[in-house]
């Protein structure tokens, strides 16, 4: 690189639009790659209208998880679910795991044990097997890098970029849970660094924690929806905050959309937990991230049999692009959605 050449700090475009730049040269050349990189997974035809759904997920130790609070144990079954997550956001099952890891002179064989228990029970929990990977030794603690794999039918796959005005905009589960666990146990951590001898005070607090340390899929949905004849016309899993998987959606199927506050479900735990730390709850359930919850749209024609499945929410619908994408407060001027979620690369 010359000297006069200007140098892109790598937070300026942040993860998103570092991919596009990265990936825009390479044009799928084989025919049976039917989608590449751009949504939850990739889709690639075996012929007779079948597809296998692939994709791989990283994780780094000290980026997104912190071993001072995480149990190995939790640690595995999450690297298997929030892979598996991406997978069913293509309306698709998943099949088999690879598992690949990096791990630094500092963990010893019971630890491995430990990590692989969580990705045992993960695997036997959603009926996947474990299929290949890899291990390395690491000179930065521990590194996990999980490749799922699922099956679909082609005219079953469901994209992020099939959303058309008018559809509704449905959510399962709640949001903003996760995030609100991972600032209890932040808190708790800083704590216990100040002073070696206190007791961390989780109680009362379940139902965060686990959203955060141990999530699911929402898999019965995904097999709700199909006994009721219904296929999404898209679907993204909600892993970097609803504001940026809606935002995705919208950019992706050319559309807009409204949101009504109201309709946006946050469990009592979160709401309290928000309170506590003087955090808005819907800010939480916007941006915070990791809720690995199912965001999709359907026809309009389709309310009935949503509005009528357990776990799933109509916040909103779907309206033309120039419209662009708004949240409806009860009262008040409608606020503007921007991509606040997790960001991989932000500026330290």
């Amino acid at each position: 690189m010359s000297e006069t050449q200007k140098r892109t700090e790598l937070y300026e475009l942040g993860e998103f639009k570092l991919i596009d730049r990265l990936t825009e040269p390479f044009a799928p050349k084989q025919q049976e790659t039917l989608k590449g990189v751009g949504d939850d997974a990739a889709v690639i035809s075996c012929g007779k209208g079948e597809c296998l759904v692939v994709t791989t997920d990283l994780l780094l130790e000290g980026i997104h998880f912190d071993l001072t609070y995480t149990p190995l144990k939790h640690l595995g079954y999450k690297a298997i679910v929030v892979n598996l997550s991406d997978v069913s956001a293509m309306n698709a099952t998943p099949k088999q795991v690879t598992v690949s890891i990096g791990v630094s002179k500092r963990f010893c064989v019971e630890d491995l044990d430990e990590l692989y228990s969580g990705i045992k029970l993960a695997c036997d929990s959603y009926n996947v097997d474990l299929v290949g990977g890899d291990t390395s030794s690491s000179m930065t603690g521990m590194t996990i890098s999980v490749t799922a794999i699922g099956s679909a039918k082609e005219d079953e796959i469901v994209y992020r970029s099939g959303a058309k005005v008018n559809d509704l905009i449905c959510v399962t589960g709640n949001l903003g849970g996760a995030y609100m666990g991972l600032q209890l146990l932040e808190r708790e951590k800083r704590i216990f660094l100040s002073n070696k001898a206190a007791k961390p005070k989780l109680e009362g607090y379940d139902y965060i924690l686990e959203r955060f340390l141990k999530p699911e899929v929402r898999r019965n949905v995904i097999e709700n929806l199909r006994k009721a004849g219904v296929k999404p016309t898209s679907m993204i899993d909600v892993s970097d905050g609803l504001s940026s998987e809606l935002l995705h959606i919208c950019k992706n199927s050319n559309v807009g959309c409204r949101i009504y506050m109201d309709k946006i479900p946050i469990d009592e735990q979160t709401a309290r937990m928000a309170e506590e730390f003087n955090i808005d709850m819907f800010t939480a359930a916007l941006n915070g991230g990791e809720d690995y919850e199912l965001l999709f749209t359907v026809p309009l024609s389709e309310y009935q049999v949503v509005d009528s499945m357990e776990n799933v929410r109509v916040i909103g619908h779907i309206v033309e692009p120039h419209l662009g994408a708004y949240m409806i407060p009860p009262s008040g001027e409608d606020i503007r959605i921007t991509a606040q979620g997790w960001n991989a690369l932000q500026k330290e």
